[in-house]
Protein backbone atom coordinates (compact mmCIF):
# COMPACT_ATOMS: atom_id res chain seq x y z
CA UNK A 1 0.00 0.00 0.00
CA UNK A 2 1.32 3.41 -0.91
CA UNK A 3 1.60 5.81 2.00
CA UNK A 4 -0.54 8.92 1.80
CA UNK A 5 -1.12 12.00 3.89
CA UNK A 6 -3.29 15.08 4.08
CA UNK A 7 -2.11 18.40 5.46
CA UNK A 8 -4.34 20.62 7.56
CA UNK A 9 -5.57 24.03 6.46
CA UNK A 10 -2.83 26.60 7.11
CA UNK A 11 -5.41 28.91 8.70
CA UNK A 12 -5.76 26.61 11.73
CA UNK A 13 -4.61 28.40 14.92
CA UNK A 14 -1.04 27.49 15.85
CA UNK A 15 -1.72 27.67 19.59
CA UNK A 16 -3.64 24.39 19.47
CA UNK A 17 -2.21 20.96 20.27
CA UNK A 18 -0.73 19.89 16.93
CA UNK A 19 -1.55 16.26 16.14
CA UNK A 20 -0.39 13.79 13.48
CA UNK A 21 -2.51 10.65 12.93
CA UNK A 22 -0.69 7.61 11.49
CA UNK A 23 -2.80 4.56 10.62
CA UNK A 24 -3.07 2.40 7.49
CA UNK A 25 -6.84 1.87 7.89
CA UNK A 26 -8.27 4.76 5.91
CA UNK A 27 -11.74 4.79 7.45
CA UNK A 28 -10.47 4.70 11.02
CA UNK A 29 -7.72 7.26 10.39
CA UNK A 30 -9.88 9.80 8.58
CA UNK A 31 -12.73 9.41 11.05
CA UNK A 32 -10.47 9.88 14.05
CA UNK A 33 -8.67 12.81 12.45
CA UNK A 34 -11.97 14.48 11.60
CA UNK A 35 -13.27 14.08 15.15
CA UNK A 36 -10.05 15.30 16.76
CA UNK A 37 -9.95 18.29 14.42
CA UNK A 38 -13.34 19.42 15.67
CA UNK A 39 -12.24 19.49 19.30
CA UNK A 40 -11.33 22.87 20.81
CA UNK A 41 -7.61 23.37 21.16
CA UNK A 42 -6.64 20.49 18.86
CA UNK A 43 -5.27 20.88 15.31
CA UNK A 44 -4.71 17.83 13.11
CA UNK A 45 -1.71 18.93 11.05
CA UNK A 46 -1.53 15.78 8.91
CA UNK A 47 -2.54 12.18 8.36
CA UNK A 48 -0.30 9.35 7.18
CA UNK A 49 -1.28 5.87 6.02
CA UNK A 50 2.18 4.38 6.52
CA UNK A 51 4.89 4.30 9.15
CA UNK A 52 7.66 5.69 6.96
CA UNK A 53 5.56 8.64 5.87
CA UNK A 54 4.53 9.14 9.48
CA UNK A 55 8.16 9.40 10.55
CA UNK A 56 8.95 11.87 7.76
CA UNK A 57 5.95 14.07 8.56
CA UNK A 58 6.67 13.98 12.30
CA UNK A 59 10.18 15.27 11.63
CA UNK A 60 9.07 17.87 9.07
CA UNK A 61 5.91 19.19 10.77
CA UNK A 62 6.97 18.84 14.42
CA UNK A 63 3.57 17.89 15.88
CA UNK A 64 3.11 17.91 19.63
CA UNK A 65 1.41 14.50 19.63
CA UNK A 66 1.58 11.58 17.18
CA UNK A 67 -1.13 8.90 17.25
CA UNK A 68 0.69 5.82 15.98
CA UNK A 69 -0.90 2.58 14.80
CA UNK A 70 1.28 -0.33 15.87
CA UNK A 71 0.57 -2.62 12.90
CA UNK A 72 1.39 -1.25 9.47
CA UNK A 73 2.79 -3.05 6.42
CA UNK A 74 5.71 -0.79 5.56
CA UNK A 75 7.09 0.06 9.02
CA UNK A 76 5.54 -1.10 12.26
CA UNK A 77 4.55 1.48 14.83
CA UNK A 78 7.18 0.36 17.33
CA UNK A 79 10.00 1.14 14.90
CA UNK A 80 8.33 4.35 13.71
CA UNK A 81 8.01 5.49 17.32
CA UNK A 82 11.71 4.90 17.97
CA UNK A 83 12.65 6.76 14.79
CA UNK A 84 10.48 9.76 15.63
CA UNK A 85 11.76 10.04 19.18
CA UNK A 86 15.36 9.65 18.09
CA UNK A 87 14.95 12.61 15.74
CA UNK A 88 12.61 14.66 17.92
CA UNK A 89 12.70 13.53 21.60
CA UNK A 90 10.16 16.16 22.66
CA UNK A 91 7.41 14.61 20.51
CA UNK A 92 4.76 12.70 22.44
CA UNK A 93 3.76 9.42 20.76
CA UNK A 94 0.52 7.60 21.56
CA UNK A 95 0.32 3.94 20.54
CA UNK A 96 -2.92 2.75 18.90
CA UNK A 97 -3.84 -0.93 18.70
CA UNK A 98 -6.86 -3.18 18.21
CA UNK A 99 -5.81 -5.16 21.29
CA UNK A 100 -3.76 -4.69 24.44
CA UNK A 101 -1.76 -7.87 24.80
CA UNK A 102 1.18 -7.85 27.19
CA UNK A 103 3.93 -7.94 24.58
CA UNK A 104 2.55 -5.05 22.50
CA UNK A 105 2.02 -2.80 25.51
CA UNK A 106 5.49 -3.51 26.86
CA UNK A 107 7.18 -3.04 23.47
CA UNK A 108 5.32 0.23 22.81
CA UNK A 109 6.31 1.67 26.18
CA UNK A 110 9.93 0.59 25.79
CA UNK A 111 9.92 2.24 22.35
CA UNK A 112 9.04 5.48 24.14
CA UNK A 113 5.26 5.77 23.72
CA UNK A 114 3.67 7.86 26.46
CA UNK A 115 0.23 6.33 26.00
CA UNK A 116 -1.42 3.11 24.83
CA UNK A 117 -4.98 3.42 23.54
CA UNK A 118 -7.10 0.51 22.35
CA UNK A 119 -8.97 1.40 19.17
CA UNK A 120 -12.41 0.53 20.51
CA UNK A 121 -11.97 2.99 23.41
CA UNK A 122 -14.62 5.73 23.66
CA UNK A 123 -13.55 8.53 21.36
CA UNK A 124 -13.72 11.03 24.22
CA UNK A 125 -11.08 8.92 25.99
CA UNK A 126 -8.83 9.30 22.95
CA UNK A 127 -9.29 13.08 23.12
CA UNK A 128 -8.47 13.02 26.84
CA UNK A 129 -5.37 10.93 26.10
CA UNK A 130 -4.21 13.45 23.49
CA UNK A 131 -4.59 16.30 25.97
CA UNK A 132 -2.81 14.30 28.67
CA UNK A 133 0.06 13.48 26.31
CA UNK A 134 0.43 17.11 25.28
CA UNK A 135 0.57 18.17 28.92
CA UNK A 136 3.37 15.72 29.68
CA UNK A 137 1.25 13.05 31.33
CA UNK A 138 0.75 9.40 30.42
CA UNK A 139 -2.37 7.46 29.54
CA UNK A 140 -3.25 3.76 29.42
CA UNK A 141 -6.54 2.27 28.29
CA UNK A 142 -7.93 0.07 31.09
CA UNK A 143 -7.05 -3.12 29.22
CA UNK A 144 -3.53 -1.85 28.60
CA UNK A 145 -3.15 -1.01 32.30
CA UNK A 146 -4.31 -4.53 33.18
CA UNK A 147 -1.75 -5.96 30.77
CA UNK A 148 1.07 -3.91 32.31
CA UNK A 149 0.18 -4.85 35.87
CA UNK A 150 -0.43 -8.48 34.93
CA UNK A 151 2.97 -8.72 33.27
CA UNK A 152 4.62 -7.10 36.27
CA UNK A 153 2.98 -9.50 38.73
CA UNK A 154 3.92 -12.56 36.67
CA UNK A 155 7.50 -11.38 36.34
CA UNK A 156 7.75 -10.87 40.09
CA UNK A 157 6.24 -14.28 40.84
CA UNK A 158 8.69 -15.96 38.45
CA UNK A 159 11.59 -14.25 40.18
CA UNK A 160 12.74 -12.51 37.01
CA UNK A 161 12.20 -8.95 38.14
CA UNK A 162 15.33 -6.84 38.05
CA UNK A 163 16.43 -5.68 41.50
CA UNK A 164 15.09 -2.16 42.11
CA UNK A 165 16.49 0.40 44.47
CA UNK A 166 15.24 3.73 45.74
CA UNK A 167 18.65 4.81 46.99
CA UNK A 168 19.27 7.40 44.22
CA UNK A 169 16.10 9.29 45.16
CA UNK A 170 15.76 12.01 47.75
CA UNK A 171 12.91 11.92 50.26
CA UNK A 172 11.01 14.50 48.21
CA UNK A 173 11.50 12.51 45.01
CA UNK A 174 10.16 9.41 46.74
CA UNK A 175 7.06 11.40 47.70
CA UNK A 176 6.65 12.46 44.07
CA UNK A 177 7.15 8.89 42.84
CA UNK A 178 4.47 7.69 45.25
CA UNK A 179 2.02 10.23 43.78
CA UNK A 180 2.96 9.24 40.22
CA UNK A 181 1.97 5.68 41.13
CA UNK A 182 -1.40 7.04 42.26
CA UNK A 183 -1.93 8.52 38.80
CA UNK A 184 -1.57 12.18 39.73
CA UNK A 185 -0.48 14.71 37.10
CA UNK A 186 2.12 17.43 37.74
CA UNK A 187 -0.38 20.06 38.84
CA UNK A 188 -2.02 17.60 41.25
CA UNK A 189 1.35 16.51 42.61
CA UNK A 190 2.23 20.16 43.18
CA UNK A 191 -1.02 20.78 45.01
CA UNK A 192 -0.56 17.67 47.15
CA UNK A 193 3.01 18.60 48.14
CA UNK A 194 2.62 22.38 48.26
CA UNK A 195 4.98 23.02 45.35
CA UNK A 196 4.50 24.56 41.91
CA UNK A 197 3.60 22.38 38.89
CA UNK A 198 6.94 23.35 37.32
CA UNK A 199 8.82 22.14 40.39
CA UNK A 200 6.80 18.93 40.32
CA UNK A 201 7.68 18.49 36.64
CA UNK A 202 11.37 18.98 37.45
CA UNK A 203 11.16 16.35 40.18
CA UNK A 204 9.55 13.90 37.74
CA UNK A 205 12.28 14.53 35.17
CA UNK A 206 14.99 13.90 37.76
CA UNK A 207 13.29 10.72 38.95
CA UNK A 208 13.15 9.32 35.41
CA UNK A 209 16.79 10.26 34.81
CA UNK A 210 18.06 8.79 38.10
CA UNK A 211 16.16 5.52 37.67
CA UNK A 212 16.84 5.23 33.92
CA UNK A 213 13.14 5.00 33.09
CA UNK A 214 11.58 6.16 29.79
CA UNK A 215 8.26 7.50 31.07
CA UNK A 216 5.84 7.93 33.97
CA UNK A 217 4.17 4.58 33.36
CA UNK A 218 7.43 2.76 34.00
CA UNK A 219 7.96 4.99 37.04
CA UNK A 220 4.56 3.96 38.40
CA UNK A 221 5.45 0.29 37.91
CA UNK A 222 8.76 0.89 39.67
CA UNK A 223 6.91 2.47 42.58
CA UNK A 224 4.52 -0.49 42.86
CA UNK A 225 7.43 -2.93 42.90
CA UNK A 226 8.96 -0.96 45.74
CA UNK A 227 5.63 -0.78 47.61
CA UNK A 228 5.41 3.01 47.33
CA UNK A 229 1.81 3.01 46.08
Amino acid sequence: MLASYALADESTPTSAIRVLVVDDHDLFRTGLASYLGKQPGIEVVAQASGGRTGVRLAIELRPDVVLMDLRMPDLEGFEATRAILKARPATRVMALSVAADDADVETALHAGACAFVVKDSPVDDVVAAVRAAASGSTWLSPRAADAVLGRMRRTDLEGDASPDTLEPLSARERDVLRLIARGLENAEIGQELGISPRTAKNHVSRILAKLGLPNRIQAAIYAVRNELD
